[in-house]
């Protein structure tokens, strides 16, 4: 779900339609009935299809006359939101009285705007540190990060966290006790002591805005507007807290800054780095459902971390229990990390442990656990006889449709897949080079040699996107 012009144009007709004048409705719930999530953000191809960026302020202006035209109605509206409720998807929901997430690892809410160049724009950058504080609305909005779940509930983002399963009951249930006041409105968090006197007296904000301003430059060296916009967007709501010219100045920063150069090119950036995502074969990929990992060094201990995270089965081996032993813990103690910071559940993290099957050249069981796997990727040491001579073992317990994918850096493919008494399936092999350390680089090469089968290139695609 995308936030396009059209989509406005149709939820304010359904609004109108069959919600605005209807005296029986004492409540609103806005849900998303695609399992991809609730809404990733406005739709960055309508901005850029504007030549005359300044006619982005009145489209914008009749989406925020739209919004408070809802909340005009007087009924509770919740949100409930399942996935990613991003830019233009969490603004809609700030509008709302209540809002509800749910607990999946696809869940994720933020301000993503100032790494495309902008500026929230359907009131942002106002409502948010309205409701989380100016210092968490600034971290979220300048660094454009992603919250998950746990941290949403903690720093008042959401008001309530559910299993998915529960989320469109919950959410009704709320809205009938808004409706009918068994249930309170949300109110922004209380601030602490210190937040208070950082937040509400003259004295703490200036010392919050130097440190604020401080950190801009040092992060953007001035070379890109869009923080300072949103600086002065939060400032100028500060000093005009009544009325709708806090929300005006808010649309016309957004246009200034779509003019810019800066904001297409970055959403040049963006629309690449999707593009780049989907693979140039037009065949099906096999269906993987076990992924085996050569080598638990750092490369190899980190790519079955990732794999074993997306849902995959996960075959890691090396020669020796030593080695095979630190690559597991290196998983056990990034996902120990991870439980420790509320990001993953003691569910996920016994789910993620109990798909890693660890093996090593002593294992008698290994060659039977090979024969079950659908894509193999090898991150031994940087030697083209070293990396032939996995493939020749590989190929001999592998089944034939299993693709095998090298992690090498240096190596030429076509070396590695030339074939010989070693590689009998040069068809099935294909480049995937991650990047170190793989679970904080989200970067992957997929990198074909003149021979890689369709099937084989798509394989590599679909894992590495999923």
């Amino acid at each position: 779900n995308t936030l396009s012009f059209a989509l406005m144009r149709e939820a304010e007709g359904l609004w109108e339609d069959e919600i605005g004048s209807n005296g029986d409705v004492k409540s609103v719930v806005f849900t998303s009935a695609k399992e991809s999530g609730f809404i990733a953000g406005a739709d960055i191809f309508d901005i850029s299809s504007v030549d005359d960026k300044a006619s982005l302020v009145p489209v914008i202006e009749e989406a925020l006359q739209f919004f408070l035209r809802m909340k005009s109605k007087d009924v509770p509206m919740v949100a409930a939101i399942h996935g990613p409720a991003l830019g233009g998807g969490l603004e809609w929901a700030l509008w709302c009285d209540y809002r509800i997430c749910t607990d999946s690892s696809s869940t994720k809410l933020g301000l993503p705007e100032v790494k495309l160049g902008l500026l929230p724009g359907f009131g942002g950058t106002q409502n948010l540190p309205a409701l989380v504080g100016i210092q968490g609305g600034m971290d979220m909005m300048l660094t454009g990060k992603d919250i998950r779940p746990p941290k949403a509930k903690k720093m008042g983002l959401v008001d309530m966290v559910v299993a998915p399963q529960s989320l469109e009951s919950v959410a009704i249930a709320t809205a009938e006790g808004l409706a009918n006041g068994t249930i309170k409105k949300s109110k922004p968090k209380k601030k602490s002591f210190m937040n208070r006197l950082i937040e509400d007296t003259p004295p703490g904000q200036n010392l919050m805005w130097d440190k604020v301003q401080k950190m801009v430059d040092k992060n953007t060296g001035g070379n890109y507007p869009a923080p300072y916009a949103i600086i002065d967007c939060v400032k100028y709501g500060l000093s005009h807290p009544k009325g709708l010219d806090k929300f005006k100045h808010e649309r016309q920063g957004f246009a200034k800054l779509a003019a810019t150069q800066e904001s297409p090119a970055l959403i040049g950036l963006f629309d690449g780095m999707n593009q780049m995502k989907k693979s140039s074969s037009s065949a099906d990929p096999i269906a993987v459902k076990k992924v085996a990992v050569m080598g638990a060094g750092l490369m190899g201990a980190g790519i079955a971390q990732v794999t074993a995270e997306k849902g995959y089965d996960v075959l890691l081996k090396d020669r020796d229990d030593a080695s095979l032993g630190r690559g597991v813990s290196y998983m056990n103690d990034n996902w120990g990390k991870k439980h420790k910071r509320k990001r993953m559940t003691k569910y996920q993290f016994n789910l993620n442990t109990s798909r890693v099957t660890p093996l090593s050249d002593d294992t008698e069981s290994w060659k039977r656990h090979f024969s079950g796997a659908d894509l193999v990727v090898e991150a031994v040491f940087e030697s083209l006889d070293l990396k032939r001579k996995i493939v020749q073992q590989v190929e001999s317990v592998t089944p034939d449709h299993c693709v095998f994918a090298t992690n090498t850096s240096a190596i030429p493919i076509a070396d590695i897949a030339a074939p010989g008494d070693e590689v009998k399936r040069p068809e099935n092999i294909v480049g995937m080079h991650y990047f170190s350390p793989v679970p904080s680089m989200p970067l992957l090469e997929i990198i074909p040699h003149a021979g890689t089968s369709d099937e084989a290139l798509a394989t590599a695609f679909a894992v590495g996107n999923k």
